[in-house]
């Protein structure tokens, strides 16, 4: 009898004999319904059973119909805890993040999910709190022992671009929103290229300049964003005004907001995150500076409130859900092929979308 046939839990099938009892009251219990069970109610070998349970194509569909409605019947479900082990695949991909609370974290989990269930993939998520060697190393250990078959890593701080970070060597990885592609496999979105869009566009309404408001100093998108802000402006040969820090809270882009309200030759200003941006849209209109009369305002993410911001937000808009397809199509093509990731990293291009938040600056 197979590991398969020993693990099947269900109702007995007709007829049968009554195998044993347990603490039930009665003395009555569930039978285990085994593959042989449902090779005899369907008229078929166990073999054949086992594809069907397995997925495997070489089997007519008058036959495979035949094998499901027999499992059905009998209450049969195929273990997957047995399957595993015997031929070495869980079925799981493991997602190693720092908090669920930031729009790009949540939005990239959602999709990887839904991509990974399409593949015939569950998720297993492992939060970290504080995001050290030690704890990301904790975290892979974990998710061994959880089984699964491959790790996709979204850490929003330089965590793995430090030296003394390190992944254990031969784990099938991936890496989300970070600096490392020289090590491993990374996919992001083009951080560089929507700040530059954002930062082009207001100088080409006419604005003399952009301020901005930054996201946390630990996050890479942040980091990059703020870069690529600085260097167009450079570029261009326009004057670099000093970033306010914000930490991707609407209260701490509302504070940027009531510092920049009547900053002088403020007709700009470039916003690290859409949840910082509507903050500070608060801030300008309780300070009684119109956007986009006085103030053009642009956010970066666009997430699916910013075109009901008032006034709806210009913003350059993340592919989460091609951020996490990529995420998953890289973790298979490893499992599949049996190889370590290939360092590299791929990125999802950006778009701005202009709406009623920007305009040319007052004359």
């Amino acid at each position: 009898m197979s590991p398969d046939d020993r693990e099947q839990q269900g109702a007995p099938p007709r007829g049968s004999a009554h195998r044993g009892t347990s603490g039930i009251p009665g003395g009555r219990r569930k039978q285990r319904v085994s593959m042989a069970d449902v090779a005899r109610l369907a008229g078929v070998s166990s073999q054949t059973v086992s594809r069907v349970s397995n997925g495997h194509p070489g089997v007519i569909d008058a036959t495979r119909e035949q094998v499901l409605a027999a499992m059905r019947e009998l209450g049969y479900r195929p273990n997957s805890a047995a399957r595993a082990l015997r031929y070495g695949q869980f079925n799981t991909i493991g997602v190693i993040l720092f908090g669920l609370t930031s729009t790009g974290n949540s939005r990239t989990v959602d999709a990887i999910a839904t991509h990974a269930a399409a593949e015939g993939y569950a998720i297993t998520l492992m939060p970290i709190d504080v995001p050290t060697q030690d704890n990301v190393l904790g975290a892979f250990t974990r998710m061994g022992e959880l089984a699964v078959d491959a790790v996709i890593v979204i850490l929003e701080i330089h965590l793995l671009d430090a030296a003394t970070v390190t992944l254990p060597p031969g784990v099938h990885v991936v890496v989300v929103d970070s600096d490392a592609g020289d090590r491993y496999s990374v996919v992001d979105t083009d951080q560089a290229d929507g700040a530059r869009r954002a930062v082009q566009y207001l100088l080409d309404l006419g604005h003399h300049t952009v301020w901005h408001v930054t996201g946390p100093q630990t996050s890479f998108a942040s980091q990059r964003r703020a870069q690529t802000w600085r260097a167009t402006l450079e570029a261009a040969g326009r004057p670099v005004p000093a970033p306010l820090h914000g930490d991707w809270s609407a209260e701490s882009g509302y504070a940027a907001g009531l510092a920049l309200a009547y900053k002088p030759g403020c007709t700009a200003v470039f916003v690290s995150n859409d949840q910082m941006a509507l903050g500070l849209l608060r801030a300008l209109h309780e300070r009684g500076r119109s956007v986009p009369g006085e103030i053009s305002v642009v956010g970066f993410d666009d997430i699916p409130d910013a075109a009901h911001f008032v006034p709806p937000l210009t913003t350059v808009n993340q592919d989460f859900a091609e951020v996490g397809r990529r995420c998953v199509q890289r973790v298979l093509l490893q499992i599949r092929e049996g190889q370590a990731a290939r360092p590299g990293t791929d990125l999802v291009p950006t778009r701005l979308v202009v709406r009623r938040s920007t305009a040319a600056p007052p004359s």
